[in-house]
């Protein structure tokens, strides 16, 4: 662009605006036929070029050598109704391409020159032109940025119809019927999606306190969500790389959010024809993730999680146990009873009648303090319990010893009547007449007056399980 100053000689001016004109000169700006016009020194028009005023701001002068109002010059500059090539400001205006006939929203520099093919932070918002120069509105290009109607970047959460809703082939997930949809877009204005994280089909994110998920193309998502690729190939057995976020309707829940705690649903429906109930418990980590557990025989205590302080058991369904169920004690081979309420699926405590897996009806004791939950095996209040279940007599017997592994290698036997009490510091018969004494702690110590050590007498019976899950 070529810009030349000029110098005032006439002493009467005339006024333009806020631009001061020469109106004699042998060089200069001079008005024609009210119109205003450059000479050079041979007197000539000026054509295709840019000259300052009097008040040292820039003005153009066509190809016809006539100043240019409200127009475009150079292809990328424009001048105001006076002349005045604008600066810092917007203009709204049809393209100098002429692209579409319709007008668009520019931005000029402090250079004058107008933006193109960049972002631009004004007046705190931020903006993109395209190589043209035209503030864009909506998607960008990428689809990475939204733009408002006014062109500013948006932050935060937004409704919006999906890009590309026709012809976007690239997603192979979760199909629906809507063409809207929730996005998030951080402070930088990208919005949240897993396909510049490397987390996968989807991609789990904390804001405002709350977990949410978003799929590659950054749609908010809700309801169950397989983690792990296409959900027809999930296994139809186990909850795990299963997560939930909250659908319409969900009581107290923030839509899409990640619920923390017990919630009440249908299972996936990949999981639903190995159910009982068509609406079961889950209870949920904090991102979505539920609860679940072992298959079907590799319970352990491991595997028991504290909610309240109360002791609960999930299946690799996530659905919470009930009733009388073998647990491994930590790592090891050892494994013993737990109840859990049919009702509030927690593992209860202290004395309890129980129904067992084959239908009987029991008395059990499971420890109220260290490993609490846990099926007593030992005395308690003079009873005999194993694996929590109470050791009786039968009525044919009437007493029988029962022995117990001690730690010393070796086994502790006890003598119960049909009640399971234990017997102390006495001598009984059982109905085939032999004698057994024991001592004040309920150990024996002869059988028909002779003395006995740690062997082993009768074994303890074992609760029946329920035969499911666990």
């Amino acid at each position: 662009m070529k810009r030349k100053g000029f110098r005032v000689l006439a002493a009467a001016v005339l006024m333009c605006g806020a631009f001061v004109f020469s109106a004699y000169a042998a060089e200069g700006w001079a008005s024609e036929n009210n119109t205003w016009i450059y000479l050079d020194k041979n007197g000539n028009r000026v054509t295709n070029e840019w000259k300052k005023g009097a008040d040292n701001l820039w003005r153009y002068l066509d190809q016809n050598g006539e100043m240019l109002l409200n127009g475009w010059a150079d292809g990328e500059y424009y001048v105001d109704s006076n002349g005045i090539m604008v600066e810092n400001k917007w203009v709204q205006t049809q393209s100098p391409y002429d692209r579409d006939g319709e007008t668009h929203w520019f931005y000029f520099a402090n250079s004058g020159k107008m933006l193109r093919d960049c972002w631009k932070k004004i007046d705190g918002k931020n903006y993109l032109f395209d190589g043209e120069g035209v503030m864009e509105t909506g998607w960008t290009d990428d689809g990475t940025y939204y733009l408002g109607t006014d062109g500013a970047m948006r932050t935060g959460w937004k409704f919006l119809e999906d890009q590309n809703t026709d012809d976007d082939e690239s997603w192979s997930g979760p199909e629906d019927d809507e063409d809207s949809h929730w996005y998030y877009f951080g402070s930088n204005g990208k919005k949240y999606t897993s396909a510049d994280t490397g987390e996968g089909d989807y991609r789990v994110v904390k804001i405002d306190g709350k977990y949410y998920c978003f799929d590659i193309d950054g749609k908010m998502q809700t309801g169950w969500v397989y983690m792990n690729g296409d959900a027809s190939s999930a296994d139809m057995d186990s909850i795990e790389d299963w997560k939930y976020y909250a659908e319409e309707g969900i009581r107290n829940a923030t839509l899409g959010a990640a619920i923390q705690g017990w919630l009440s649903l249908e299972p996936p429906e990949r999981l639903q024809n190995n159910v009982d109930e068509p609406v079961v418990w889950y209870y949920f980590e904090k991102d979505g993730t539920p609860k679940f557990g072992p298959k079907a025989g590799d319970a352990s205590t491991s595997d028991f999680v504290k909610v309240d302080g109360k002791t609960y058991l999930f299946d690799q369904r996530g659905n919470p146990a009930s009733g009388l169920r073998k647990v491994r004690i930590g790592d090891s081979e050892e494994y013993t009873s737990y109840y859990f309420d049919s009702s509030s699926k927690a593992a209860i405590k202290g004395k309890r009648t129980v129904e067992e897996g084959d239908g009987t009806k029991s008395t059990f004791y499971f420890n109220e303090g260290s490993n609490a939950g846990r099926g007593l095996t030992g005395v308690k209040d003079s009873y005999l319990y194993y694996m929590g279940k109470r050791q009786e007599a039968d009525s044919d017997s009437r007493y029988v010893p029962i022995s117990l592994p001690n730690s010393n290698g070796g086994y502790t036997t006890y003598v119960v009547n049909t009640a399971g009490r234990v017997s102390k510091n006495t001598t009984v018969k059982d109905r085939d007449g032999n004698k057994y004494t024991v001592n004040a702690s309920g150990h024996l110590t002869k059988v028909n007056d002779v003395e006995v050590g740690s062997e082993k007498y009768n074994d303890p019976v074992e609760p029946t399980f329920d035969d499911d899950d666990f």
